[in-house]
């Protein structure tokens, strides 16, 4: 229903590394195989090392990675906060910082639609937009995509944070921003960070709510997106828009 209006092979992941990064032969370096070979030949323990950079006493760079894996995949990589990172041996201010600069930077590039201005015409182009991003919130956090007459992206609202309720995503809030940027039509979303994109009777007292406010203003609701962990339902889909 439309809006009117690559393949990853998994890695083996190295194990329990004690040996320095310089006394492996050359050809087994990360830094030499990434270039020799390309990025997706390594696994993620050493892509990981080669942020990592250095060891410290008794621990390669490769072992310092493979301890920041050890208790988490790289979906809890990805939601550790600094000072998570930090509880590792072997990583301080330094290593903690530049990782989460560059799981932000890969979060910003996966985000990243082929246009400058991307279409949204379908509950699918709204979910590219945001799934990268909100699957990985710790909090409920709700958002807003601002459409103009074409359904181009006039941008992304962040409207608050917290759980998706009544006073969480009022609608002066919502549509706030959405009469500055001269919105015609936006659409609504917000996450479970439990992973799990069942609706709940308040997502959908919620979903009425704006829906019923956008008309009186002239700004249609499209659709309010529950985005779990890799998975999102569309209220409009399951017809909760009315």
């Amino acid at each position: 229903m439309g809006y009117s209006s690559a393949t990853v092979a998994p890695s083996t992941e190295p194990g329990d590394y004690s040996v320095r990064i310089t006394d492996l032969p050359a050809q087994d370096r990360p830094r030499e195989r990434l270039r020799d070979k390309g990025a997706g030949s390594l696994s993620n323990a050493e892509l990981l090392a080669i942020l990592v950079r250095t060891g410290s006493k008794g621990r390669s760079a490769l072992h310092v990675a493979q301890k920041l894996l050890e208790n988490r995949d790289l979906h809890g990589l990805v939601r550790s906060s600094i000072a998570d990172l930090k509880r590792v041996p072997g990583v301080g201010d330094a290593k903690a910082t530049e990782i989460a600069a560059a799981i932000e930077l890969g979060k910003r590039i996966a985000a990243l639609a082929p246009e400058a201005r991307p279409v949204v015409n379908a509950p699918e182009d709204a979910v590219n937009l945001l799934m990268p991003d909100m699957r990985f919130l710790v909090v409920e956090e709700f958002r807003m995509v601002m459409l103009d007459s074409r359904n181009n992206v006039l941008g992304v609202e962040h409207v608050s944070t917290g759980t998706a309720d009544s006073s969480m995503a009022h609608p002066r809030d919502v549509f706030r921003p959405a009469i500055a940027a001269n919105a015609v039509a936006v659409i609504v979303a917000h996450n479970h960070p439990g992973g799990s994109a069942e609706p709940s009777a308040e997502d959908r007292s919620v979903t009425r709510r704006l829906a019923d406010a956008g008309a009186l203003i002239g700004i249609d609701v499209l659709d309010h997106i529950i985005i779990g962990d890799g998975r999102w339902t569309s209220m409009k889909r399951i017809k909760a828009m009315g």
